[in-house]
């Protein structure tokens, strides 16, 4: 592709799934194969384009022939996620970074979480630090860490606290308590009935490995949703799959409930010709580490976190 002039694209905002459909292309088209996971995937853009707001928070560049060549998404946590093609000038760069500070500005005040804007990318990923670094982005000390775990070895039999059992989620009956037993192992309000019905509709959900462990008295005491991308393990040539999110009550913490579930959706990997699971977490979340290392993970790679504080002046006019 040849070097775009100043007044050589458009933007727009996103109208249908057509849109979609070609920031998924582009995706596809831009990342390293065995990137395709990361945040935001193609599975991650299909629930976040199902909630209501998120519309309204996304933007599409198109070159002169109305090829798309960069979008961005600001999503309900602040967070900046963008794609880009590499030969997109300096101005193209500079007006994504722009319309997404603007965009989180405009927010209405009860969804205005955070006073920065923020970004994710691999820890090697020089091209997309260097951008980030440019734009004013400021590496924070919080890094997301995936571990992986080879599927050939032994698994051992899970074992639960007496009373307490594992069994598939119950679907939209359970959605409330699912949120609820979310919000308390993690301390945030962010998940949503709403979020929760779309990661059940997404292309790659399989409710059978949609786990849960339920206690004694019948209430959700812990979770881990597996998953199976094969657009990325056709991509990759791998054969791997997905033990996380992974999340305990906070009463039922410390009794090995996330290594049952970790063992269990090993075994249901297996089970469908895998050779390996894997599981991402954040650097501060000690105790999830410390599961996935005692089930027999090991650390791959981690992706940095970047800040942009916005002026305090900024979002009071806001």
């Amino acid at each position: 592709m040849k070097s775009m002039t100043m007044t050589s694209w458009t933007a727009s905002g996103y109208t249908n799934d057509n849109d979609l459909q070609q920031m998924l292309d582009l995706l596809l088209r831009l990342r390293p194969a065995d990137w395709i996971s990361d945040y935001p995937s193609p599975d991650d853009l299909y629930e976040m384009m199902g909630l209501e707001d998120m519309p309204a928070n996304t933007r599409l560049w198109f070159s002169k022939d109305g090829q798309p060549i960069a979008f961005a998404v600001v999503d309900a946590y602040s967070n900046l996620l963008c794609e880009f093609d590499p030969t997109a000038p300096d101005a193209l760069q500079d007006e994504l970074v722009a319309w997404g500070e603007e965009r989180l500005r405009q927010m209405p005040p009860d969804d205005y979480h955070l006073p920065s804007l923020d970004a994710v990318c691999r820890e090697e990923d020089s091209h997309r630090v260097a951008f980030l670094e440019q734009h004013g982005f400021v590496r924070q000390d919080l890094r997301t860490l995936s571990f992986s775990r080879p599927l050939d070895e032994p698994i051992p039999e899970p074992v639960l606290p007496y009373g307490f059992r594992i069994r598939p989620f119950a679907g939209e009956r359970e959605v409330e308590a699912w949120v609820g037993l979310h919000r308390a192992a993690f301390g945030t309000e962010h998940m949503t009935a709403e979020e929760r019905l779309l990661m059940m509709r997404a292309p790659s959900y399989n409710p059978d490995m949609d786990l849960v462990v339920e206690g004694p008295d019948g209430s959700l005491a812990a979770y881990c949703m597996c998953m199976i991308y094969p657009e990325e393990n056709t991509r990759t040539g791998r054969k791997v799959g997905y033990t996380d999110p992974v999340a305990t009550h906070p009463a039922s913490q410390g009794r090995g409930l996330a290594r049952a579930l970790l063992f269990t959706g090993m075994r249901l990997l297996r089970q469908r010709g895998l050779d390996a699971a894997v599981l991402g977490t954040s650097s501060e979340n000690s105790a999830m580490q410390a599961a996935a290392q005692a089930a027999g993970y090991q650390l791959q790679y981690a992706k940095v976190w970047f800040s942009k504080s916005l002026e305090p002046a900024d979002r009071e006019q806001a």
